[in-house]
């Protein structure tokens, strides 16, 4: 047993936040009626008035005062790729922008919210305020917002003791509990700030794919041992990708160990039994400035895109569907069809447990119209550019 895990934590309302939790009870995946919830588009062509855009949309949503005010607020960012092998790259704008945290953050504050805890997870698994500055973010400026800041490198336990083991309301597509750092649980709302664009395996990246990376790496990681590492230097591929090495002992073994071994069939599982875990009260996608082609320059044909747009919602399956339709693709698509090239629909995955709906006829989207914005961000990670494509 590793050290450091404990049983479920008694924080209110962590698992009974996700919609349609309650009709879900059995071990079994039922088709549920999945809820629907509003999305705002807005308009932002540059970092600077992110500020104002991502306040309407806030009020075409119906404000956050009620959800965030007098509470504590986790905000998932994400920083992708590891600095040491790919280091900041300004001209594709692959990860978090430290403007858009620092927005966030400010408009956290300005509705009342008591803490605001920045999570990632990234290495080395230090508690270092210097390592997210080297992202380009300001954390004395964000620190002076006018909330207490607290940064969380989620990758080991960091200033905690003990892991929280959290189960999967519906029993789980891969597991039937995760351990995670407990930043996830000392919490009461739960914001998600994404990058509008592709992934690999995915097919996209948004709200919901901004939570695989929860899964800390000293108990997820390739190197992660019998017992834990909590100086992890190796990413999730060999246990969460490809389940060619197993969690440590402690840690929730896999529920059908006779599984595919297929990325494309465990990364979108792994993904939404996440959500479940952890349910996202607020979707923010940055589309304002991005990348087609996949989730960072480790892959071929990625380039930048600048849709100019913000896209918000409580509901992270119903933004995500606005999302990919905003990017030109079908959120009902099948495996096989544009952008889930490789690996199974992660939105209908969600929708089929009671998340959220794919369905846009029962979206409704609020602010600017999605054929007003629509951009053709191609067929996915294909490994080219649009132009290569074209020729």
């Amino acid at each position: 047993m590793h050290p450091h895990l404990r049983p479920n934590p008694t924080r209110r309302d962590i698992l009974t936040a996700t919609a349609g939790a309650a009709a879900l009870c059995s071990t079994n995946l039922l088709k549920a009626d999945a809820p629907a919830s509003s999305v705002a588009i807005v308009r932002c062509h540059a970092y600077p008035d992110f500020t104002a855009s991502l306040t309407t949309a806030f009020d075409q949503i119906g404000g956050i005062g009620k959800l965030v005010r007098g509470k504590t607020v986790s905000l998932k960012v994400n920083l992708t790729g590891n600095p040491k092998n790919w280091p900041l790259t300004p001209d594709l704008p692959y990860r978090t922008n430290g403007q858009t945290i620092a927005s966030t953050v400010h408009l956290l504050a300005k509705a009342g919210a008591q803490r605001v805890r920045i999570i990632e997870s990234f290495f080395p698994a230090d508690q270092d305020l210097a390592l997210w500055a080297r992202y380009g973010i300001d954390v004395n400026a964000i620190n002076n917002l006018g909330v207490k800041v607290d940064w969380e490198n989620v990758q080991n336990l960091g200033k905690y003791k003990q892991y929280a083991r959290l189960k999967v309301p519906w029993g789980g597509y891969m597991y039937p509990a995760y351990h995670l750092n407990p930043a996830f649980t000392e919490c009461d709302v739960y914001a998600s700030l994404s990058k509008l664009k592709n992934h690999w395996i995915g097919g996209v990246t948004m709200s919901m794919k901004n939570n695989f990376g929860n899964t800390p790496c000293s108990l997820y990681g390739g190197d992660c041992g019998s017992n834990g590492n909590e100086r992890p230097t190796k990413e999730r591929g060999q246990v969460l990708h490809a389940g060619t090495t197993k969690a440590p002992a402690g840690v929730d073994a896999e529920l059908h160990p006779d599984s595919p071994r297929d990325p494309g069939y465990r990364v979108p599982r792994v993904t939404v039994d996440q959500v479940g875990i952890r349910p996202v009260d607020l979707a923010i996608v940055d589309g304002v400035e991005t990348v087609r082609g996949g989730e960072g320059p480790w892959l071929s044909g990625l380039e930048r895109m600048t849709p100019g747009v913000i896209i918000v919602g409580r509901n992270p399956v119903c933004t995500d569907a606005v999302g990919m339709a905003v990017m030109s693709y079908n959120p009902r698509a099948d495996r096989g069809a544009s952008p889930f090239i490789r690996g199974d629909n992660m939105l209908k995955l969600a929708e089929a447990v009671g998340i959220g709906t794919t369905d846009l006829n029962r979206i409704e989207v609020v602010g600017m119209s999605i054929k007003d914005v629509r951009l053709n961000f191609g067929p996915g990670a294909v490994g080219k550019t649009l132009s290569e494509l074209r020729a």
